[in-house]
């Protein structure tokens, strides 16, 4: 054979061989890391809660999405506010979770425990507020601005509300709505007041009525305190806790409905209006990228409209005003640009005054919950921006709290 055609082929199959290692390394490298992801979920309830059926959908979300295996997702469910949180944390690590999740408020604790017990371990806890004080590499807060879903899903209930007093069945300065509070927490107080702004921006009149059950998750006191709300002439109804109590006493009723963290179209269709939600793939499949890619994730982290962290559902055209959709993508587009911001402090008084910009908020969470950060600048309040769980606090004109007893 010519010497110049077998150098050339003996160059060909050099570079062909190359290149096929080459390829080979990259894929099983890319399988070890894969496979060296173990991730651990830690649930308040299970699939019967409305709450953590949303954190359970983002996970099994984030593993289709990054292509792992079933056995490298770990769930522990119905673990409850206390000592047992930090016990499944450590079941997990022992499992080999080199990530750990926790999806509720009361977990804090437990979790920056395990924390500091297990350093090469990253723990990410939903709703907390202690992480950018803590200052522990391996802690991290998340949570999203849900007040801006909060806020379009008020829109169509003030929607609602117009349309029932254009149809004759109560007058203007009747429209009164009611919502079912779990805690007196400022996640619950933000979440509400939003709620109420957002009613407020498209149905002037209108006033809230806030009751409590001290609970996420008691579909028994959660029906009753809807029952209360309607008997006391709530027009329509939302919530902050995690059963099917309210919206199904809404149905019963016949009373239009904004529920949360997922539609109730199926239990509810005559009165199931929108429904907001916090999506948490988004994190989840952040911080296991940062984690296989050993990239620093941060203190707090807040999902947003843009990352498509806060959600609504389709709207319920059965039980909703004529053009709710069309109002909700305008607000929305304008929230996304800064045109309009949920807390603008000219659109609400606080005991029959303004609020200026030396309102100082407690950030630094500490026992004595004292303020300790300005948060109004540029005209409104500046929510989930100095650490991502909410701070807002306000009680503002236009919502009569009935109970003050859980917090």
């Amino acid at each position: 054979m010519n010497r110049k055609i077998l150098a050339v082929l003996l160059a060909i199959a050099t570079l062909i061989g190359t290149f096929a290692l080459a390829s080979c390394g990259k894929t099983d490298t890319d399988k070890d890391n894969a496979e060296a992801i173990k991730v651990g979920f830690i649930f308040l309830h299970d699939e019967n809660s409305t709450y953590d059926l949303n954190f359970i959908k983002a996970a099994d979300e984030a593993l289709e999405t990054l292509g792992f295996e079933k056995s490298q997702f770990i769930y522990k469910t119905n673990i409850p506010e206390g000592q047992e949180c930090f016990e499944a944390a450590e079941d997990l690590v022992d499992q080999g979770c080199t990530i750990i999740f926790a999806d509720s408020f009361g977990h804090e604790d437990y979790m920056i425990e395990a924390a500091k017990k297990y350093p090469d371990v990253q723990f990410c806890h939903a709703t907390g507020t202690k992480a950018h004080t803590e200052g522990l590499d391996n802690y991290h807060n998340a949570f999203a601005s849900i007040y801006e879903g909060r806020y379009l899903a008020g829109i169509a209930a003030g929607m609602k509300l117009n349309e029932m007093i254009a149809a004759g069945e109560f007058k203007a300065e009747e429209a009164k709505m009611g919502y079912v509070g779990a805690f007196t927490y400022a996640e619950v107080m933000s979440g509400y007041t939003s709620f109420y702004l957002g009613a407020k921006s498209v149905c002037p009149t209108v006033t809230m009525e806030v009751t409590f059950t001290g609970s996420w998750y008691d579909e028994t006191a959660e029906k009753e305190a809807a029952n209360k709300l309607i008997a006391s002439g709530c027009k329509l109804i939302s919530q902050h806790a995690d059963s099917m109590g309210a919206p199904t006493a809404c149905e019963t009723a016949g009373v239009p409905n904004v529920s949360y963290n997922g539609s109730t179209v199926a239990a509810c269709p005559n009165t199931f209006i929108v429904s907001s939600r916090i999506n948490w793939a988004p994190y989840y499949e952040y911080v296991i990228k940062a984690v296989q890619n050993g990239e620093k994730i941060p203190a707090d982290w807040t999902g947003t409209l843009a990352t498509e962290s806060v959600l609504l559902t389709e709207v319920n055209e059965q039980a909703a005003a004529e053009g709710t959709a069309d109002a909700i993508a305008a607000a929305k587009k304008e929230l996304e640009d800064g045109t309009r911001h949920v807390f603008d402090v000219t659109t609400f008084t606080v005991g029959g005054k303004a609020v200026d910009e030396t309102l100082m908020a407690d950030v630094d969470t500490d026992a004595n919950y004292e303020a300790d950060t300005a948060v109004v600048s540029d005209g409104y309040f500046h929510e989930s921006e100095f650490r991502s769980a909410p701070y807002f606090q306000l009680e503002i004109d236009g919502i009569t709290l009935l109970d003050r007893n859980y917090g």
